[in-house]
């Protein structure tokens, strides 16, 4: 028998945070974090990370374990997934991963399986100097496969697929392999009313951002951290940084900001779509 997980995935705003701490008190669960900002430390506002009192005494994992500085990579996800996974079957507990980083509930939840190859930093440099449209191009000559899946991704996930074809001259598609399932896993989606419905959501959560103090967040990132690559391509981050560089007003950053985590929110749920047992109500 495998063991059993349970998995809350969907588009950011849409109540995971809530219905897994719901959950996990009702069934004894804790959970474990699938979202790719929370795993900093101080990255707080901007990932709308739960504090302390709205964790309501429930544990959860992958919070705040590694600096901005450093790049934790999915690989580095999964076996530190799989590790609290197991240490919340050893407490008798449920385990339930929660998040919307859709690579991680696939790296740890499905049957994909991400190549085991070592990062190249020189090279990793060389492809983030070039635009995605224009890595994309490359990754549709060299395979054709992997483009149709890494289209619609992020630069940092296309990057790394050129890294790895580059690395190993092979097709990243011939090198990404599918394996057995290590979990009985119950996939369930926040209840969602209309797309309309989401983006409300999506742009109150701004709203609150503001007033919980993402301007002042952002000065005290960039002022400890300098203009690291994880703090200026974190949604939120991003766009503040155009107001206090003097290339936008407030307003319109904000506007960019709920912008751009609309789009995000589109991205997630065209990703979670594609796993026929998640439910998703619009």
């Amino acid at each position: 028998m495998k063991p059993k997980v349970i998995a809350i995935a969907g588009p950011t705003a849409s109540g995971k945070t809530q219905m897994a701490i719901d959950l996990a008190k009702r069934i004894d669960g804790e959970i474990i974090s699938a979202d790719s900002r929370l795993v900093y430390k101080g990255f707080d506002i901007a990932a709308a990370k739960p504090t302390i009192e709205e964790r309501e005494g429930i544990s959860h994992y992958l919070i705040d374990i590694v600096e901005p500085e450093y790049d934790y990579s999915v690989g580095n996800y999964y076996e530190d997934a799989k590790m609290a996974i197991n240490k919340v079957l050893s407490r008798g507990k449920v385990p339930i991963v929660a998040g919307g980083t859709g690579l991680y509930c696939r790296i740890l939840l499905e049957n994909y399986d991400l190549p085991r190859v070592e990062a190249n930093p020189r090279l990793r440099a060389e492809l983030d100097k070039r635009d995605k449209e224009d890595l994309l191009d490359e990754i549709k000559q060299l395979d054709s496969a992997s483009y149709e899946r890494l289209k619609e991704s992020n630069k940092r996930r296309i990057v790394r697929a050129l890294e790895v074809m580059k690395i190993l001259n092979r097709p990243f598609s011939e090198v990404s392999k599918l394996k057995e399932p290590e979990y009985d896993v119950e996939w369930l989606c926040p209840k969602m009313e209309s797309r309309e419905w989401l983006y409300d959501r999506i742009n109150k959560r701004v709203d609150l951002m503001v007033e919980q103090g993402i301007v002042d967040e952002t000065k005290f990132l960039l002022k400890k951290h300098g203009r690291i690559k994880n703090f200026t391509e974190t949604i939120g981050y991003k766009e503040i940084l155009t107001y206090l560089d003097g290339e936008a007003t407030l307003e319109e950053a904000l506007d960019k900001l709920k912008q751009h985590s609309r789009n995000y929110a589109k991205r997630q749920l065209t990703w979670f779509r594609k796993n026929p047992e998640l439910k998703i109500s619009i």
